[in-house]
């Protein structure tokens, strides 16, 4: 979005937020920090954790709540964080999250005893039913020495409630690294707190969703914990990462959106289980990373799917997401219609995400075995065989191959795997695509190869085979990114001809 235009919506959110800070009283001290203590890169495994980060307890809804006005710093950054509780008094403790000896956690600052309030009731900001919390800054938390990586904050109040805030801490440069993209921007898409998001409304009625969504708000608490979609669609990733011992890199994909020079240099790019919003910026760098020789990998089942812009709101840039899943609807359809919002696939400009993909998303819901097809290529050789089948791998949502679209080649698809999808028969496609700069492109296509990587996947019919050749093939591929360009050593063989897939 050019700089000169702010939506509407974002004005009057301006003018609310503001008003309420202006009545407020001055923001209370920091607390004092503690000695930071969690390390990042080969040495995280070795190191302690801290057993009990987990939430067991969320108390009643709206107990506990909060959020921060940043969804990434850089170390040494100062966070404000906003809470709203019915507790006396409360705490926060901060986690770093990983692959730590005994946890998946490790404590890194906690804060001194905090009064606590209930604050203000959630505004819904017409013309977009855009919900914004227009709360005083609680407490300020500082950052200092903390290492790059992804971290939850625990509120914890007096009365027995907790909820997460979450928050990347990111690296300075990704120069060398495996960089790991938080998805905060498909998070707040299905963020309902307050009553809305991109896809519901309080009545039910999905034409009453919001047409954009607000940062300055906490995530839900139901299914979220607060903490977005990190705990189920992202922790089991950055703790195998991690276990490997890479060198890894740490951002969110609002930061892919803001900074063009975020993959220079970097060996790979990975974004987790659900990483399904983009926009205009987020293609364009990572397209050129990709033709610099960047690896990427995409481990979802529906990426680059709904094409979004941002706004700034009062608390800073692009901490509104514009997502009207509608060209005509949108606005700026008039006046600036490359960057109007309907899905990345629909007219009048239509771009598939096949393009960067190499696989297409189809359909959810969806449930099936995920398939071996091609055990020749590099990544399957000596771990699984054609025909082999992993029970309940391929969800919710799936891709597949279809050159109906445009589509890389050479391609290859590495899982073909029979599904049913709202009656339809279908194939599930796990693809890889190599580029003449040397990157190598992996697209997982199900939304269920994180959760294999996890011993204790709910989703794997407890076939623990699956869990050990998901993990033999991820390792694989990414000690390989690690390397540099994948392509160079591990050309695609195209094998679309082989498989029957129409058009090949």
């Amino acid at each position: 979005m050019k700089a000169s235009k702010v939506s509407c919506a974002a004005v009057l959110v301006a003018v609310l937020l503001t008003a309420g800070c202006t009545a407020s009283p001055a923001t209370p001290p920091s607390p004092v920090a503690k000695p930071a203590t969690g390390p990042t890169g080969p040495a995280v495994a070795q190191q302690p954790g801290t057993p009990g980060w987990e939430i067991t307890e969320p108390g009643p809804a709206h107990a506990i709540e909060g959020f921060a006005d940043h969804a990434s710093v850089l170390p040494g950054a100062t966070v404000r964080v906003f809470v709203s509780t019915t507790a006396a008094h409360y705490t926060v403790t901060a986690f770093r999250m990983g692959a730590y000896r005994d946890s998946a956690a490790q404590r890194v600052w906690t804060s001194p005893s905090l009064a606590g309030s209930v604050q203000a009731p959630p505004i819904v900001q017409p013309p977009t039913s855009t919900v914004v919390a227009p709360w005083r800054p609680s407490l300020e938390v500082p950052t200092r020495g903390w290492q790059p990586g992804d971290y939850l904050l625990r509120l914890d109040g007096d009365n027995g409630a907790a909820q997460f805030v979450p928050l990347t801490v990111r690296t300075r440069s990704n120069a060398g690294k495996i960089a790991l993209l938080n998805a905060v921007t498909t998070w707040q898409a299905y963020n309902r707190w307050g009553g809305y998001s991109l896809y519901d409304s309080p009545s039910g009625k999905k034409s009453a969703r919001s047409r954009a969504v607000s940062f300055d708000r906490p995530y839900q608490a139901k299914g979220m914990q607060g903490a977005g979609d990190f705990l189920s669609f992202e922790l089991p990733l950055v703790r195998f990462a991690e276990n490997l011992g890479l060198p890894l890199g740490y951002a969110t994909d609002a930061d892919l959106h803001r900074d063009p020079h975020l993959l220079d240099g970097a060996r790979a790019m990975v974004t987790l289980g659900h990483d399904e919003y983009w926009s205009t910026a987020m293609r364009q760098n990572t397209t050129a990373a990709r033709d610099r020789g960047v690896n990427l990998a995409f481990l979802g089942g529906n990426e680059i799917y709904r094409h979004i812009r941002f706004a700034p709101t009062p608390l800073g840039t692009d901490r509104l997401e514009v997502g009207y899943k509608s060209f005509t609807e949108d606005p700026y359809h008039v006046t600036d219609p490359a960057e109007a919002t309907p899905q990345w696939r629909s007219p009048p400009f239509p771009r598939p995400e096949s393009v960067l993909l190499g696989n297409f998303y189809h359909c959810n819901p969806a449930r099936g075995a995920l398939v071996a097809a091609d055990q020749t290529n590099w990544l399957l050789s000596g771990i699984v065989h054609n025909g082999q089948s992993f029970p309940g791998l391929v969800g919710n949502e799936y891709e597949r191959v279809d050159l109906s679209v445009p589509t890389p080649r050479p391609i290859e698809i590495l899982f073909h795997s029979p599904v049913t999808c709202r009656g339809r028969l279908d194939f599930a496609d796990a693809s890889y695509y190599t580029t003449a700069g040397g990157a190598a492109v992996f697209s997982a296509g199900t939304q269920y190869w994180i959760c294999a990587l996890d011993p204790t996947c709910p989703e794997d019919h407890a076939d623990k085979t699956a869990h050990t050749a998901i993990s033999a093939i991820t390792t694989r591929l990414l000690r390989a990114y690690a390397r540099g360009p994948a392509g160079r050593a591990h050309p695609a063989a195209d094998n679309l001809a082989a498989l029957d897939v129409p058009g090949a």
